[in-house]
């Protein structure tokens, strides 16, 4: 199957409820959760490549020739885009969830109050 014709679903994949915390200093889960999501897509690129490469080179295809001189027209260019897009959208979900439930959680009442906290400070 090529990546073309592979369609990911988009799934809101929001746990609820209270996410373990495994480090005191703040921030440390979600720089930890980015990183794995960055070491799972690095493994998943580096199997792939290798395989490619064993295919390639099983069919006498010099394959870092053709990877220095190829030109990628919009479509590819749009499609590496999106994927992108996808990737990031993963790789802050944890700073993502965050946010959209600190912003859930913030009222009228405690925005009064630290606009009174700033004013008297």
């Amino acid at each position: 199957m090529t990546t073309e014709t592979q369609e990911r679903p988009h799934v809101v994949k929001d746990a609820k409820g209270k996410r373990p915390v495994f480090y005191e200093a703040p921030g440390m889960d979600q720089a930890m959760s980015m990183i794995m999501v960055l070491a799972n897509e690095i493994s998943v690129v580096h199997d792939r490549l290798d395989s490619v490469e064993r295919v390639a080179a099983k069919h006498g295809i010099d394959l870092a020739a053709g990877i220095e001189t190829l030109e990628l027209d919009q479509a590819a260019l749009e499609t590496r885009e999106a994927w992108r897009q996808d990737f990031l959208e993963r790789l802050f979900y944890l700073m993502r969830k965050d946010a959209h439930e600190a912003g859930q959680a913030a009222t009228h009442e405690g925005y009064r109050s630290t606009i009174a906290e700033i004013a008297e400070g």
